[in-house]
């Protein structure tokens, strides 16, 4: 089970694995044994909650396709089981971020006193680039 929140929760045969042959160190090992890990979860045919999925599909997350498929590479350990372990512990960081609701932003204006110091600020500036200025012949 992967616990997302006090309520939601995922079995593991949701979550499809599968073994590809990693990049990196490991010499001619790398060549011959499927040590990094695509984990695939679907989100459409979960058993999450409706309102759930669709704050899910709502993220800008590159890892998140158009199909509503989750898709995560771990290839950064030599052994398939720590890479798989890793891919878990991604999905779930994913899955959880999807549980925090944004707070609503306030609209502010800036108060009269900032807006005034910015005028005179660029007033300023204005001064002294016309002073770096060559002088103009008559």
């Amino acid at each position: 089970m992967i616990i997302v929140s006090a309520s939601i929760s995922i079995p593991l045969s949701e979550v499809d694995f599968v073994g590809i042959r990693a990049s990196g160190p490991g010499g001619q090992n790398v060549n011959k044994v499927s040590s990094a890990v695509h984990l695939r979860f679907d989100i459409n045919k979960s058993s999450l909650p409706l309102a759930f999925q669709q704050r899910l599909m709502a993220l800008r997350d590159r890892r998140i396709s158009r199909d509503g498929v989750i898709v995560i590479k771990a290839g950064r350990h030599r052994s398939q089981e720590k890479n798989r372990a890793e891919a878990l512990q991604r999905l779930q960081a994913l899955l959880r971020s999807a549980t925090l609701t944004p707070k609503p932003r306030k609209a502010t204006r800036p108060s009269r006193s900032s807006q005034q110091k910015r005028m005179d600020r660029k007033a300023q500036h204005v001064q002294k680039k016309a002073l770096r200025s060559k002088p103009a012949i008559e």
